[in-house]
């Protein structure tokens, strides 16, 4: 069985079977667009009193809706050059799995599901469909490009999702986002989530004396000397940078979370949008 299949089975299984009765729906959105405000009549739900214009009014007003038959759920892929590496697995493998696991219960869910990879431009745009096969094309998409000497760009991934995604969406950007990306517009219009994927050999690596590394995002080889001292300075500026990362996020209102390449996929994502 290909690497594909391997992740389709074990993404689809845990959706599919692990998951029923466990987990419904990871994607629990409001589900209904606001239309107007009324007087409240009997019969009438409650928790849709709007009390702010009750007391105005001196009269029991609600809101109003019309309800949502499907929600957007939008893949972004990040594939620059940085995620052609890992330990035991590479994060474009991970990243590839991530999408399976997002695309199968979008499909399961019944809602509308679309993909984009960018790397420093758009590379792929595939539209939004409720079929099974989506997922196929999606994930061998992502897991097939040749990210080395990939460059990333998050102003053109910023600016081309704010213009092109028409729909109010939950967007999905996953990336190791080792530049701290401005969504701060995007997530005024749309629900952002960022997935950071990361080995956890980058970020705290082993004692390997002097060495050299070929970076795969740029194609430059650089020489070191890993010992106690360097790791622990790279290692702390890690922390340093992903704080402001976090930071960033909590920031434009945008829910993230980390996930290792020898994470269980399927757990992470569960506390990701169960809010654990």
């Amino acid at each position: 069985m290909g690497k594909l299949q391997k992740i389709l089975v074990r993404a689809r299984r845990q959706v599919f079977s692990e998951m029923v009765g466990n987990n419904p729906s990871v994607f629990q959105g409001e589900g209904y667009d606001f239309i107007e405000l009324r007087e409240y009549m009997p019969g009438d739900d409650i928790r849709h009193i709007d009390w702010n214009i009750t007391a105005k009014m001196q009269v029991p007003y609600i809101k109003v809706f019309r309800e949502e038959r499907e929600l957007s759920v939008v893949a972004v892929s990040i594939l620059n050059g940085s995620v052609h590496f890992g330990s035991k697995k590479f994060k474009q493998e991970t990243i590839a799995e991530i999408i399976a696991h997002l695309g199968f219960s979008t499909i399961k869910n019944g809602d509308l599901l679309s993909s984009y990879i960018f790397t420093d431009s758009m590379v792929s745009n595939i539209r939004p469909s409720k079929r099974v096969p989506q997922v196929q094309k999606i994930a061998k998409e992502v897991l097939d490009f040749d990210s080395i000497n990939q460059k990333v760009n998050f102003k053109i991934i910023a600016d081309t999702l704010y213009s092109r995604v028409k729909r109010k969406s939950l967007i999905i950007i996953v990336g190791d986002f080792f530049e701290i990306p401005d969504f701060k517009l995007l997530s005024k219009k749309h629900e952002v989530i960022a997935i950071i994927v990361r080995d956890k050999f980058e970020e705290k690596p082993p004692k390997m004396g002097f060495s050299s590394l070929l970076d795969p995002e740029n194609l430059m080889l650089v020489e070191g000397d890993f010992n106690d001292s360097t790791i622990k300075q790279y290692t702390k500026k890690v922390k340093e940078y992903d704080s402001k990362l976090y930071e960033t996020f909590r920031k434009h209102k945008i829910r993230f979370t980390k996930i290792y390449t020898d994470s269980n996929i399927a757990i992470e994502l569960r506390r990701l949008f169960e809010g654990k």
